[in-house]
């Protein structure tokens, strides 16, 4: 994730060999039309200062990026997405910064982000609302406070999961994944519980105190993608001035799920990886900026790798994209080996632990992977984490 902090990461310098460095973050260029793809995505720019944040959908300018000071092949990460990634998250570019995402609003859409995520105090009104039987519950509006209660923050991430997750199967159910993006109630639902997430990341200390209260089937899951973020924050320098980020909305859940699918009955490596990849380092496609050490694509390839692994194809196109990355996890040592395919890929074993925690959740829930499809583009700056994308 660039994200967990939301979603979550962005790899700094990838992985490559001979000493290439491998993804980084992308330039975007329109899907395909085929298969339903659509012919272009509209793209955005805007600059992005640490008092003033765009929303959803925008290039974000900054003029210095601080570097961070990590090893060759480490990635930037972006909260968690999000890792910004979820927690994950994340996908980040540049060097001190970490996105996360989930579905960014048309593009072209301006807004003024609000000053950084804040936790209100403890209070009644904060715990899980109990509504009447039979009476829908309220959907969480964006920038809805996160309780920093133990107790309170259990009891909100599991009615928030459990919303999503019926939310998420009325989507795949009667909705079309296929096209557009998610509907608004998983849109606020999933951001709401990145939102949780990214405060958990945070406060280790109340993540411990949160488990024990959770219901035994969302203690697991909860503790994967707190770590998943945790690793991906690590890698992170905050930004103190401006940064440059293009974002876009994703291609459609359902195109990227058989484009996954299809690497994975070419080469053999597991459609979840390969998604759990792209989620950590682009956010499923939203960040679209190339990498300060000049990695492309929705997979952030260097082009001297691209050029080994692509195949001929186009680095800013997705299906080519995941092919290529398909290739190389292959060719480094997938399926047989996924960490040490994965180090290959991004030289960080928090990197690879991160990946490989969220790759685990979405094998044992599908749903997860349209909930991390859903999280929101976030950035870790000096004055607290802004959100890039959503409503």
């Amino acid at each position: 994730m660039n994200d967990q902090q939301a979603g979550i990461v962005r790899p700094e310098q990838g992985h490559r060999p001979g000493g290439q460095t491998m993804p980084a973050e992308p330039d975007a260029s329109g899907a395909r039309p085929s298969d339903g793809r659509t012919d272009r995505i509209p793209r955005t720019d805007r600059t992005l200062r640490t008092d003033r944040i765009p929303r959803a959908g925008r290039t974000l300018r900054t003029g210095r990026i601080p570097r961070a000071g990590r090893l060759r092949g480490r990635p930037l990460v972006a909260s968690l997405v999000g890792l910004a990634v979820a927690i994950s998250g994340c996908a980040a570019t540049s060097s001190a910064t970490s996105p996360s995402a989930a579905s960014p609003p048309a593009a072209g859409r301006t807004a003024t982000r609000p000053a950084p995520e804040q936790s209100a105090p403890p209070s009644a009104e904060q715990s899980a609302p109990q509504t009447p039987a039979g009476q829908v519950p309220a959907l969480p509006t964006p920038d809805a406070a996160i309780p920093t209660d133990p107790s309170q923050l259990a009891r909100s991430l599991t009615t928030t999961t459990a919303q999503l997750r019926r939310a998420v199967d009325e989507w795949v159910r009667d909705g079309d994944p296929g096209k557009g993006q998610p509907p608004e109630p998983v849109v606020l639902l999933a951001l709401h519980q990145q939102r949780i997430y990214r405060y958990l990341v945070r406060n280790p200390k109340v993540a411990s105190r949160t488990y024990t209260r959770l219901p035994k089937a969302l203690a697991g899951p909860a503790k994967d993608n707190v770590t998943a973020g945790r690793n991906l924050r690590s890698l992170v320098r905050p930004i103190s001035g401006a940064a440059k980020f293009r974002v876009q909305p994703p291609e459609p859940a359902d195109v990227l799920l058989g484009d996954f699918r299809r690497a994975e009955r070419r080469f053999g490596v597991e459609w979840e990886v390969l998604a759990a990849v792209m989620f950590v380092e682009t956010k499923f496609g939203r960040v679209r900026s190339p990498s300060h050490t000049g990695a492309k694509g929705p997979m952030q390839f260097m082009p001297g790798t691209w050029a080994a692994y692509g195949m001929g194809g186009d680095i800013q196109d997705t299906r080519d994209a995941l092919l290529a990355a398909a290739n190389y996890l292959h060719a480094s040592g997938a399926p047989r080996d996924y960490r040490r395919a994965l180090y290959a890929y991004n030289h960080s074993q928090a990197y690879v632990d991160a990946v490989l925690l969220h790759a685990r959740q979405i094998k044992q829930d599908i749903r997860n992977y349209y909930a991390y499809y859903s999280w929101q583009v976030f950035v870790v700056t000096t004055r607290g984490d802004r959100r890039l994308t959503g409503p």
